[in-house]
């Protein structure tokens, strides 16, 4: 293949996953997938692109390999696993990291692949199933030159704005890093503000279209309220997701021991939801936490 329409897998067909592999076959890519749920991967591949048995035989066939995986231990099965992609990688080929993790771990595992040849980006993304789905989808990216270059249209073809962030590992991750703060801190505020108009009595549908239109508003109000409203605790994002992404924020700070007190605030927020039995729910699902309110 050439450099500028290389090879394509992608593993993890998970919310985000599965729709990024759908953009990459709607901009004329035929990826090779692979999830553990062998069924989820067939379904994909009858409109096109090839479902991988093994994660080795995905590394053997791809150029680019893309990983929308949940965490760093995620991706180091993944990568280095008894049926891991590594081993089958070619040099020169390129692993794209798509998770959130400590940056300090992106790093070292850049290095660790440059040891065997392997291209890395640290790339990890943001927008929702649904702008996964429409290649809509915000990359915070960072690595060399050569890794874009490797890349030719794969990250274009999945999302809308793809930030270079510098030419080496870390930078992409410290800014997600820092999108998962605020998403984290917006949900746990919205939650608490729906659950005070719900202590008071008021209205919630009427207080979700003022505050939806007015100062007050986030985009995380308004879209995750707006599943409480539902009664819809589907887990787009989960509860653990925030668990997760939060105590990442707070062991970053914590290294140079910079304060963040809303960031641990919301933490213990979603650590309560979680421990209560909400921690597969929907994260708008940490509004469950308060007591005294009857929800939609």
């Amino acid at each position: 293949m050439s450099a500028s329409q290389p090879a394509v897998g992608l593993v993890g067909l998970g919310a985000m996953g599965l729709g990024m592999a759908q953009s990459l076959r709607r901009a004329g890519h035929a990826p090779h997938v692979f999830d553990l749920r062998r069924e989820v991967a067939q379904d994909f591949a009858r409109d096109g692109g090839t479902a991988c048995e093994t994660l080795a035989e995905l590394g053997a066939r791809c150029d680019v390999v893309v990983s929308v995986v949940v965490n760093a231990a995620q991706t180091e099965s993944v990568l280095f696993g008894d049926d891991g992609v590594a081993a089958r990688m070619r040099p020169g080929s390129l692993f794209v990291m798509c998770s959130t993790v400590d940056p300090n771990w992106s790093v070292a595992l850049e290095a660790r692949l440059a040891r065997l040849g392997i291209l890395y980006l640290d790339a990890p993304i943001s927008g929702g199933a649904a702008k996964a789905a429409s290649g809509q989808i915000t990359m915070m990216t960072a690595g060399t030159p050569e890794a874009y270059a490797r890349a030719g249209g794969v990250l274009d073809a999945m999302a809308a704005k793809v930030y270079r962030l510098g030419d080496k590992a870390g930078a992409g991750s410290k800014v997600k890093i820092i999108n998962q703060l605020l998403a984290g801190v917006h949900i746990a505020a919205a939650a608490e503000a729906m659950a005070l108009g719900l202590r008071e009595g008021v209205d919630p549908a009427a207080l979700y279209e003022v505050i939806t239109h007015s100062a007050g508003n986030s985009w995380m109000f308004e879209n995750r309220m707006a599943h409480v409203l539902a009664s819809d605790y589907t887990p787009l994002s989960a509860v653990d997701i925030f668990v997760k992404d939060l105590g990442l924020v707070l062991d970053v700070a914590r290294a140079s021991k910079f304060p963040l007190p809303l960031s641990s605030t919301a933490h213990q927020m979603f650590m309560q939801a979680s421990t209560a039995g909400f921690a597969r729910e929907d994260d708008s699902a940490v509004i469950k936490i308060f007591p005294g309110i009857t929800l939609p």
